[in-house]
């Protein structure tokens, strides 16, 4: 899903292969009059929240209404601050320890507002995109369940 708003162009990709991160950086930087590019990586870790190892987290999604939500979280932050470029890429299906989960870029004419507008679209993200994780151990599975502390960081922006 690729949308311009105000000289922004936004790109949301909901998909299971993986991404190259400096592959999608250089394809930002063509763009002269960017200052500053942000980036976040999120990447699956053994979570520590049982006491066996992590087998592997499965991302379950609803095609088409996520990538909405995450165009809508996108469009806000575009509001928000005077952006050339963001990009969202969220992976779903079964991932492994070290896989890479996320990318959000933001590329603005001067890096604050690249970093704030990265941050509140991560935050958003991990509260509001329409994306369910399950964590496999060896003996269980179980939903990650939605945190109150992450609920409490939107109410900052």
């Amino acid at each position: 899903m690729h949308q311009t708003i105000k000289k922004c162009y936004i790109s949301v990709n909901v998909q299971k292969v993986d991404f190259d991160i400096n592959s999608e950086i250089k394809k930002i930087k063509s763009n002269k009059i960017i200052g500053g590019i942000a980036n976040f990586t999120g990447v699956v870790r053994n979570s520590g929240r049982e006491k066996e190892e992590l087998v592997s987290l499965e991302l379950e999604h609803y095609p088409g209404m996520t990538e909405k939500a995450i165009m809508l979280i996108c469009e806000d932050a575009q509001k928000r601050w005077n952006l050339n470029f963001i990009k969202v890429i969220h992976r779903v299906g079964r991932l492994f320890a070290g896989d890479n989960i996320v990318l959000v870029l933001t590329a603005s004419a001067h890096r604050k507002e690249a970093f704030k507008s990265a941050e509140f679209i991560m935050d958003f993200l991990k509260s509001r995109a329409p994306i369910w994780k399950k964590e496999h151990y060896r003996t269980h599975s179980s939903w990650v369940q939605s945190k109150e502390e992450d609920e409490l960081i939107l109410n900052d922006w």
